[in-house]
């Protein structure tokens, strides 16, 4: 660049002296720029015109003093939207400007968290509801597929936003071109803008573009734009898919009230009732204000900590795109859900039509077709797993046609040792017909029947790595690309190991669930057991363990929040119920299920103001076998909406602790730009020039 710079000043000195020179100096000094002086002068007869004619002076040309003012210019550059899944570069670009307000401390500490939490006060619904139509993903047919048809996981190109840094005249027009780089068949582009506004090129991908910019002629400065663009994927259970924080809560209805159990509802009576004009449970009017899901059959979220990771990934690097495909299904097991075909826990017209291995070598395969493979005896391990004996019919995407997978997030082998059986024995009473129901729930057992249940654990891990090692093609020598995240404790109180104590704070919704410092300390214990194998199996199988949030969660427990009216409503652990024709302690329709509060983890009461999943009247006859128990209603709306599971805030909190783990595997393969920033912040002049005040609305631009 200087030498350019030294070549335009002495190009237009020469310019200037020309004349001088030729009244001044003698015939013998009149040789050619640059001629070697042993030319005889003789030899070199003098035209009758002068060589030298500059070119004509553009209006807005510069002088020495201007070129020598942009001897510090330069071009910057990020890609136009770098969360490829949404499909609005609007929507990315307020989680980006929201990353970018926060402070380096913040985002050296938790900018996931630190970012849900200036989003939530913005949004008291939540920042999700207004972005969650406008993805690459659609319910209808089970596949990342985007509205206008492009191809999702195979990007051919990126947008991407250059503009002029330290340019002392941003009024005067400046003359962009944008060629591509790599011998692509592709025009090369020019436009023409005043120099402080940015320019948007369509960059080829892997290729990039080379951009350069002039003024008065003069190139002032260039570069070479190559996006790097990292495919993630996420497989597991309900701590994978953002159980419990729906897109689009529930809404509630500030006077109206719902009774369960007919005219004998009792103490199942005053409950608040959701917005609308529905005439009864799971009638259409009802059905249309339900919580909505980005998927709803597996109840996934955009509040996932699976898909905060990528997101985070994503606005801190100016030059880094994203292509996230995320297949965590509530409910699933290492069998049922990654190997076998599992449906979800929400009954829909369209279910999910292949396992989680499937899919995602499905989708590597991208626009192709990823043929069925028999692989008849790869996955039980000498019979371990029985359910696999015989062998699986999946998809595969031949090696030479699937994307590379960048990394694999994982949240699996929970449901394989019954945790969430565990946690039902753990809230119901002992005297509870729903624990002798059992069904809905699945076996309600205790620490001895989950003891055995860990210890084929290691087994089915064992079946799981060689899937995605075979199927997958995750390469050997690269098996931290797997990241496998360990489950947060839900009931912890203090570092010193008190759990929540006797009672049914944050439960009363209903009757029979109460909690126990025995059972909860039981929870605990299995939780650590668990905790251990899935870290051992991790270093066994060279896989990536992320368990630094199960700190961070410690004190912000299921039971963590007051029940004396003395804090704010999202700390208050009781549900709303209307009582001599007022609601006590608070109008449910001031309920914000995404507010930041001390518990990270969805309380049943907290669960039914959030989800309120309800079923209707013929589901309860025909799959539940129920036909007077309307009261089961609640027992579904306040376990099958999320109980139980972590908040925006504790996902945000678990995104926060992969984050350095997922830098670290990308470093090491050479794929962690410089551009991020040591701390993973981003430089300062591609920074948002405006304060947290000044952030835009999410679906908005700005």
């Amino acid at each position: 660049m200087i030498f350019r710079l030294l070549a335009s000043i002495c190009f237009w000195c020469a310019a200037l002296c020309a004349p001088a020179l030729a009244q001044w100096g003698s015939p013998q000094d009149e040789r050619p720029w640059g001629a070697p002086s042993t030319v005889e002068p003789q030899h070199m007869p003098l035209p009758a015109t002068p060589q030298f004619v500059p070119p004509p002076v553009e209006p807005d040309a510069m002088g020495i003093d201007g070129l020598l003012a942009m001897s510090g210019v330069g071009i910057t550059w990020r890609v136009e939207n770098p969360f490829r899944f949404f499909v609005d570069p609007k929507d990315t670009e307020v989680h980006r400007a929201t990353y970018l307000a926060l402070t380096p401390e913040q985002r050296r500490a938790g900018p996931v968290l630190a970012s849900e939490r200036a989003l939530s006060r913005r949004h008291e619904s939540g920042w999700a509801e207004s972005m969650v139509r406008k993805v690459c993903w659609t319910s209808r047919k089970n596949r990342h597929i985007c509205p206008d048809g492009s191809d999702y996981i195979d990007p051919k190109s990126h947008n991407v936003e250059v503009r002029l840094q330290n340019m002392p005249e941003p009024a005067i027009d400046c003359r962009w071109i944008a060629s591509p780089l790599g011998g692509a068949d592709t025009a090369e582009v020019t436009v023409t803008k005043a120099c402080g506004e940015p320019v948007v090129f369509t960059a080829p991908y892997p290729a990039g573009l080379n951009v350069s910019v002039a003024v008065g002629g003069v190139e002032v400065a260039s570069t070479e734009v190559r996006v790097t663009d990292i495919f993630v994927v996420g497989l597991g259970d309900s701590f994978g898919s953002g159980e419990g924080n729906p897109d689009v809560p529930v809404r509630f209805s500030p006077e109206r009230t719902i009774a369960y159990g007919g005219d004998k509802a009792g103490d199942l009576g005053g409950y608040p009732a959701r917005v609308g004009a529905w005439k009864q449970v799971g009638d259409d009017v009802f059905v249309e204000n339900n919580a909505r899901w980005l998927d709803q059959a597996c109840h996934r979220s955009l509040y996932s900590y699976q898909l905060r990771t990528a997101l985070a990934l994503a606005v801190e690097d100016p030059h880094r795109a994203v292509t996230f495909a995320g297949f965590a299904c509530s409910g699933a097991e290492i069998v049922w859900g990654f190997f076998l075909r599992y449906k979800g826990n929400e009954w829909v017209p369209n279910p999910p039509d292949l396992s989680q291995v499937a899919a995602a070598a499905d989708a590597q395969c991208g626009k192709r077709d990823a043929p069925l493979v028999d692989m008849p005896e790869a996955y039980h391990i000498q019979g371990s797993i029985p359910e696999l004996q015989g062998g699986v019919v999946l998809h595969k995407c031949p090696i030479e046609k699937a994307r590379k997978i960048d990394l694999l997030l994982v949240s699996l082998g929970g449901n394989d040792v019954g945790f969430a059986r565990l946690v039902a024995n753990a809230v119901l009473s002992d005297s509870s017909l729903v624990r002798r129901l059992g069904g809905w729930f699945g076996q309600v057992h205790g620490n001895q029947e989950s003891a055995a249940l860990l210890e084929r654990l290691d087994t089915r891990y064992k079946a799981m790595n060689r899937a995605l090692h075979g199927i997958l093609h995750i390469p050997w020598n690269e098996a931290d690309r797997v990241i496998l995240t360990a489950y947060p404790p839900f009931s912890m109180l203090d570092d010193a190991g008190a759990v929540c104590s006797d009672g049914s704070a944050g439960m009363e919704v209903f009757s029979d669930f109460a909690i126990t410092q025995k059972a909860a300390l039981s929870s605990a214990w299995l939780a650590d057991k668990l905790d251990q194998i899935m870290a051992e199996s991790a270093r066994h199988h060279s896989w990536s363990f992320v368990f630094d949030h199960r700190k961070a969660f410690v004190g912000r427990g299921l039971c963590a929040g007051h029940t004396t009216g003395l804090g704010s409503i999202a700390d208050d652990l009781r549900l709303p119920r209307r009582q001599g024709g007022m609601w006590v302690p608070y109008n449910p329709a001031h309920f914000e299920p995404y507010a930041a509060r001390q518990r990270w983890f969805r309380t049943p009461n907290d669960a039914f103001m959030t989800g309120n999943f309800h079923v209707a009247g013929s589901v309860m006859q025909r799959v539940l076998k129920l036909q007077s128990f309307s009261w089961f209603q609640v027992l579904l709306a306040s376990t099958y909406s999320g109980a139980f599971h972590p908040t925006a805030e504790g996902h945000a909190a678990i995104a926060d602790a992969v984050m350095p783990r997922a830098r670290e595997v990308l470093a090491r393969y050479g794929q962690q730009s410089v551009a991020a920033g040591a701390d993973g912040s981003a430089p300062q002049a591609i920074r948002a020039p405006f304060g947290n005040d000044a952030l835009p609305a999410a679906g908005g631009g700005w």
